[in-house]
């Protein structure tokens, strides 16, 4: 049975959050772990500061205190998390059974999941798999790689009807 990583959020002392994430990737490393525990973020957003009337862009932590771990939980990798230094346990660990993040969080955490390239052209005629356009042709007019989007025309009553799709809502006319 194949299962699949899922993120989940690791509660740390405030300030220790690069040092869990150093000491975890040598952990994964050391012991072979790569295909258990995939990922290790500690998520950063640009600020501006303003001091003397001068801006500076500097990188702060998004979540103080908390790294965030891509893994397929067993008693393995969660003994390795638990006992890195610095963890002080997962986010909603109800004994040793935390429970992972939902695909919507991890999208509006802004992390930032690999995909592999999509082979889509502007002007192909694709079909729609997904929506309440389910079953109809449409045309690609514009396709977005980081939002893994596709801006689509789809012919309705002899009009051309724009629509805003995900990737895996359409899937390519052969």
């Amino acid at each position: 049975m194949e299962e699949k990583a899922r993120w989940y959020v690791v509660h740390t002392y405030s300030g220790y959050e690069n040092k869990v994430k150093v000491n975890l990737e040598k952990a994964i490393e050391n012991r072979n772990l790569e295909h258990l525990l995939q990922g290790v973020e500690v998520p950063m957003e640009e600020v501006i500061e303003r001091k003397d009337d001068k801006e500076k862009i500097v990188l702060k932590k998004k979540f103080p205190g908390y790294v965030l771990v891509k893994m397929i939980m067993t008693e393995e990798s969660w003994y390795i998390v638990r006992n890195t230094r610095g963890v002080t346990g997962f986010v909603g660990a109800k004994s040793n059974n935390p429970v992972p993040l939902t695909d919507e969080e991890v999208r509006s955490m802004g992390i930032a999941e690999t995909h592999e390239q999509v082979d889509l052209s502007i002007g192909e005629s694709v079909k729609i798999i997904a929506t309440p356009f389910m079953g109809f042709p449409a045309t690609i007019v514009e396709i977005n790689n980081d939002k893994r989007k596709v801006k689509v025309e789809v012919e309705m009553f002899g009009r051309a009807t724009p629509a805003e799709l995900d990737f895996n809502q359409i899937e390519k006319i052969y």
